[in-house]
């Protein structure tokens, strides 16, 4: 979570960016998945 206030979305979209993109659809799957459950 570190990374947002980093530059992860603002410094331009290098390889961090898109691993936190992914990383946050994932939690994303993960909060839709539990509340189905």
């Amino acid at each position: 979570m570190a990374m947002y206030g980093c530059g992860g979305y603002g410094g331009g979209y290098g390889g961090s960016s898109t691993f936190v993109l992914i990383v946050v659809l994932f939690i994303l799957l993960i909060i839709v998945g539990a509340s189905f459950y």
